[in-house]
């Protein structure tokens, strides 16, 4: 979710997803053309006598729905704030807060641990959207008759807000309430055993919610299944992080000594000779002794058969190195690799030196043996996110 950056507060970066610039006109449309119903339900709730026909005539409708969807997603906004300003006082940093299709995500550099951090942030966000229900319910109070459209969008906001907050805490991991929920199970477990009940009771919200849209609204539909995917992608990332702790780049490299390297004046037809019988798909390529770039077999198919002779590996490489060092975490190589979408990643030393490669068989062999030695047999799998690199 990269989003088009629109500015930040707090050092925060404010992004729209392009399914925002769909949605929000969408929203605008479907509350302008519902006004005097909703004036109905507003009335009926908050004791008004707002004139539904009256302010659902002309432009006016349009006008209404448009500042009650910019008001909607202005306390999304609020919302994703609420948890970030909390997670910057425990010293978390926040990649972003994007809105998009289904409202907004505030994205974590890391995700916390620690249960109570994790419930505080958690229910931040939900305690500010009734904020700004009970805010725009004062102002509903305040206005007089005579203002019947204010009177509408405040009524609106009111409703909409706290109905948000309400839902957003039903246990559907990972929304705010499956957060708390995971909060609450690794008060007396470890976090990575608390995520797979948290993503599991998701799960099954999330068929729930599905089997529930069928019926009544199919964008429910497709709000569980973000919310199913979200469960299950949190917690093989969780199991993975638990795997892969304490695990740096180095106890788990091919290092310099084991490593099959390319020179770059090597033909693409002797490379492809050597990745037939090697069984090697990428190399890393040497320049009298030094690292210059990588070649694959995506490189190597590039080229026509007839030409392969008379190509050498410096005319195909890249020369546009994403290299790590030995001593980081096994779980930064990991991210890199999804981040860049490389196969493989030179390991390099202070000195620029080229000590080793990681590679996702590597990576895939290391979870693997970890998992083997019986301390995850409780957790979930994770081999489909380590099969996403290879």
């Amino acid at each position: 979710m990269r989003g088009i950056r629109i500015g930040s507060v707090f050092g925060i970066p404010i992004k729209l997803d392009l399914t925002f610039l769909i949605v929000l006109p969408l929203f605008a449309w479907l509350i302008g053309s519902d006004v005097a119903n909703l004036a109905v339900i507003v009335n009926n709730l908050f004791g008004a006598n707002i004139d539904g026909a009256a302010i659902s005539t002309g432009s006016m409708q349009w006008v209404l729905g448009s500042a009650a969807a910019i008001g909607l997603f202005a306390g999304v906004l609020l919302h994703e704030f609420g948890h970030s300003l909390v997670a910057m006082r425990y010293g978390y940093e926040i990649e972003s807060i994007t809105l998009w299709l289904f409202g907004g995500v505030a994205r974590f550099k890391e995700i916390p641990e620690d249960w109570k951090q994790e419930f505080t942030i958690a229910v931040a966000g939900p305690l500010v959207s009734v904020a700004i229900g009970v805010v725009s319910y004062a102002g509903f109070l305040l206005l007089p008759e005579s203002q019947a459209p204010a009177q509408f969008v405040l009524g609106y906001l009111a409703l909409v807000n706290v109905s948000l907050a309400v839902f957003n805490m039903l246990p559907g991991f990972p929304m705010d309430g499956g957060r708390v929920l995971r909060a609450l199970l690794a008060r007396n477990r470890p976090h990575a055993k608390a995520t797979q009940m948290a993503a599991e009771v998701g799960k099954v919200f999330a068929f729930l919610l599905g089997l529930f849209g069928l019926f009544f609204n199919l964008f429910l539909v497709a709000l569980a299944f973000f919310i199913y995917m979200g469960a299950s992608g949190e917690a093989q990332q969780t199991v993975l992080k638990a795997t892969f702790q304490d695990v740096v780049v180095r106890d788990i490299m091919t290092g310099r000594e084991n490593l099959d390297v390319v020179d770059e004046k090597t033909s693409v037809a002797e490379l492809l000779e050597r990745m037939f019988v090697e069984r090697h798909t990428g190399y890393p390529v040497l320049r009298n002794g030094d690292l210059v770039g990588m070649v694959t077999l995506d490189d190597a198919r590039g080229v026509k058969e007839v030409e392969r002779d008379a190509f050498r590996v410096d005319d195909i490489m890249s020369d546009e190195l994403t290299t790590i060092t030995p001593d980081a975490d096994a779980m930064d190589a990991i991210a890199l690799m999804q981040e860049r979408g490389v196969g493989r990643l030179p390991v390099v030393d202070e000195a620029g030196e080229l000590v080793g490669l990681v590679s996702r068989s590597d990576l895939v062999t290391a979870f693997n043996i970890i998992r083997s030695r019986g301390s995850l047999d409780a957790m979930p799998r994770a081999d489909a996110s380590l099969a996403q690199l290879r």
